[in-house]
């Protein structure tokens, strides 16, 4: 987290690209990403890289290439996202290659804070996607699309419209240990905390885990709490 001192401060993030290329790219990562990668063009767009069990290991920004597609994720990840993208690359004709690159999706932390977009911190939760609320489902996962790995238990959940235990939220308050209490305050033990925040003209900004039964509920005046479900 980025909380030292009183003033504005910034946290750079470092990212990298995962070079997808060869003549069977597109068919092996329309089996690996949560995005239909045939409406992906070079602009680019959101997707996720799941375990089989549907748990986020990272969202990614997808960028089509004249031989294949640009992969862009935190650099904190891409050795482990690598190596999951690997393991199922069997007698395919698909080679993926790391490049360190200097911009990625976000500057900085504090711009992803205010984007209300998870990153390293809130990935290491092994939280499913729905838990980082519907707009992030809607902006990195193809419900029409075929299966891809970790799709099954994804796709079960949202037919259902099940409602998940712990929730992503925005945060702010005087200080990060009071913020992290009251987020800690309801609900059974778990990933509930201050995940990411930084520091703006002496209060907190950040974004954390709560659980569901602490949503709607209201923070003691002293400690000058606010939590914001990401929807």
């Amino acid at each position: 987290m980025s909380t030292t001192g009183n003033d504005t401060t910034t946290h750079a993030l470092q990212w990298s690209v995962l070079k997808a290329r060869g003549p069977e790219t597109e068919s092996f990562l329309q089996g690996q990403l949560s995005q239909d990668l045939a409406l992906v063009d070079e602009a680019g767009a959101w997707a996720l890289i799941l375990e089989p069990d549907s748990v986020v290991m990272t969202s990614c920004f997808v960028q089509r290439r004249e031989d294949g597609f640009d992969i862009t994720v935190p650099r904190e990840l891409a050795e482990v996202a690598t190596k999951r993208l690997k393991r199922f690359l069997l007698r395919t004709k698909c080679t993926i290659e790391v490049e360190e690159v200097d911009e990625g999706p976000f500057a900085t932390l504090d711009e992803q804070i205010r984007a209300n977009w998870p990153g390293v911190r809130e990935f290491a939760l092994a939280l499913t996607p729905h838990c980082f609320g519907r707009a992030f489902v809607a902006a990195t996962i193809s419900f029409q699309k075929g299966c891809f790995t970790g799709q099954e238990l994804v796709g079960r959940l949202d037919a259902r419209g099940s409602s998940v235990p712990w929730r992503f939220v925005h945060v702010r308050g005087t200080n990060s240990a009071s913020v992290d209490a009251y987020l800690k305050s309801k609900g059974p033990a778990g990933p509930q905390g201050v995940t990411s925040a930084w520091m703006t003209n002496g209060r907190l900004e950040g974004l954390g885990v709560a659980h569901r039964t602490l949503l709607g509920a209201t923070s003691d005046e002293s400690d000058d709490v606010t939590v914001e479900e990401v929807a």
